[in-house]
């Protein structure tokens, strides 16, 4: 599925916390929830949750290998919290719904005082279509192939003063 490959990341989203059956070269079959997609090798994250409360498994494949992705069922909050558990580090402070809320607003309003086109779409900020900002929406947050424009963003979002830097933007 050479189509996977020449998606955009903003398309990828769309996967990131549902459940899906890809099939890879050779006809391998992976089922798994998609936790994230890379950006530049449009390899997807696929985490296996076992049953009753087991560890769950996390397997990647790689972008160049995908011949084809379908959804088998849809995401919840609940799923998109025990995906996010999996990669949170042990001690860290985790962001309410509300607090991630707020953060993407004042990002929002800073990003348009300086001038930046910036729109929502679903739970990211896509700024001037070339850029993304996913939660908790931090500098590290950011994601684009274009490396100037990446960088400025970057370096804009680290000085919102809205920001709260005494909580862990990695939450």
């Amino acid at each position: 599925m050479d189509t996977w490959r020449q998606l955009k990341p903003l398309e990828w989203c769309k996967y990131v916390n549902k459940e899906v059956k890809v099939t890879a070269h050779e006809k391998q079959q992976h089922h798994g929830w998609v936790f994230t997609v890379d950006p530049v090798s449009a390899s997807i994250v696929l985490v296996t949750f076992q049953e009753k409360g087991g560890t769950p498994t996390v397997r990647v494949v790689t972008g160049h290998a995908v011949q084809e992705v379908e959804v088998l069922q849809e995401g919840n909050e609940e799923t998109a919290g025990r995906l996010r558990v999996i990669f949170t580090p042990p001690g860290a402070h985790v962001l309410g719904p509300e607090e991630v809320r707020h953060r993407k607003e004042r990002l929002r309003l800073w990003l348009e005082k300086n001038r930046i086109p910036v729109e929502e779409k679903g739970e990211m900020l896509c700024v001037a279509n070339v850029l993304t900002v996913s939660a908790p929406y931090g500098a590290e947050d950011c994601s684009s192939s274009n490396e100037i424009i990446l960088a400025r963003v970057q370096s804009l979002v680290e000085s919102n003063p809205d920001s709260t830097p005494d909580q862990p933007a990695n939450s």
